[in-house]
C-alpha cells in the first residue's frame, strides 16, 4: 500500500470515528437524561426539563459549531487525493459522498434537537416547519391553524414545541388516527393549544396500569413547567382531544 492510499484509508478511519463517537455521546447523552427525567418528582421536573434543553442545545452547538468544520476538513483531505487508477478514484468519489451524507444527517439531528426556525421565526413557524415534514413522512393527515402569532418567551416556545412533538408522536404511534388537527392561539395574557384526532381513543385506567402513562405525564409536566393547565378527554373509538393553557404574564 502506498502513501497515497494509507492517506485515504487514514482520512476515511478518522471521519468514521468521528461520527461513532457522536453517535455514542449523543444516544448515551439522551438515554442518561430521559431515565433522569423520569425519576425526579414533580418538584424537581421544572430545574430538569431546564437542564434537558440545555444539553441538547449545547449538543446541537457543538455539533454545527465543531464537528462540521471537522467534518469538512476530512472531506477536503478526501477530495485532495488523486487515484492512481479507477478503482481508487471510485473509492475517492464513494467517500466524499459518504461525508456529505454524514454531514447532512447530522444537520438534522442538530435541528431536531434545537430547530433554527424556532430561534429565528418563532414558535408557529417552527411548528409548521414540523408538521410538514411530518406530513411528507407519515399517513396521519394533520392540519395546523395559528390565527395570530405573538412572540413569547424562549421557554414557552421551546416547551410548547415539545408538547406538540409528543402529541404529534404519540398519534402516529398510538392513535390509528387518519386526522389530527392542532390550534395554536397567542393573545397578550395567554396561550392556548388544543389538538383533536379522530383515533380509536384510549382507556385512561387501562393506560396507567399498563404503562403508567408516561406520555400523559411529560404533558403535564411541561404545562406545570409554565404555571399553566392541561386537560384531555378521551373515549375508546372517538378519538382524543387535548388542550393547554399557559397563562404567559406568569411565565418565565
Amino acid at each position: 500500500m502506498d502513501s497515497q492510499e494509507k492517506e485515504l484509508y487514514t482520512a476515511i478511519l478518522i471521519a468514521t470515528l468521528i461520527i461513532a463517537a457522536i453517535l455514542l455521546y449523543f444516544i448515551f447523552s439522551i438515554i442518561w437524561f430521559q431515565k433522569k427525567y423520569r425519576s425526579l418528582s414533580k418538584a424537581k421536573i421544572s430545574a430538569e426539563i431546564t437542564t434537558l434543553e440545555n444539553e441538547r442545545r449545547r449538543i446541537a452547538s457543538d455539533l454545527h459549531d465543531d464537528v462540521g468544520p471537522l467534518l469538512s476538513a476530512v472531506k477536503i483531505q478526501i477530495n485532495h487525493l488523486d487515484g492512481q487508477n479507477e478503482a481508487e478514484a471510485a473509492l475517492i468519489r464513494k467517500s466524499s459522498k459518504y461525508i456529505d451524507d454524514i454531514i447532512k444527517r447530522m444537520r438534522e439531528i442538530s435541528n431536531d434537537l434545537l430547530p433554527n426556525v424556532l430561534i429565528r421565526k418563532g414558535l408557529a413557524a417552527a411548528i409548521q416547519d414540523f408538521l410538514g415534514k411530518m406530513n411528507d413522512s407519515a399517513s396521519l393527515k394533520i392540519t395546523f391553524t395559528c390565527p395570530q402569532e405573538h412572540r413569547v418567551p424562549t421557554q414557552v416556545e421551546v416547551n410548547v414545541y415539545r408538547i406538540v412533538q409528543e402529541i404529534v408522536h404519540n398519534t402516529v404511534k398510538h392513535a390509528e388516527a387518519s386526522h389530527l388537527q392542532i390550534q395554536l392561539v397567542i393573545d397578550e395574557h395567554m396561550l392556548r393549544l388544543a389538538s383533536e384526532d379522530n383515533g380509536k381513543g384510549f382507556d385512561y385506567k387501562e393506560m396507567i396500569a399498563k404503562n403508567g402513562g408516561l406520555g400523559l405525564l411529560n404533558l403535564q409536566s411541561r404545562a406545570e413547567v409554565m404555571g399553566g393547565e392541561f386537560d384531555f378527554t378521551t373515549e375508546k373509538g372517538k378519538g382524543t382531544r387535548y388542550l393547554f393553557e399557559i397563562p404567559l404574564k406568569k411565565s418565565v
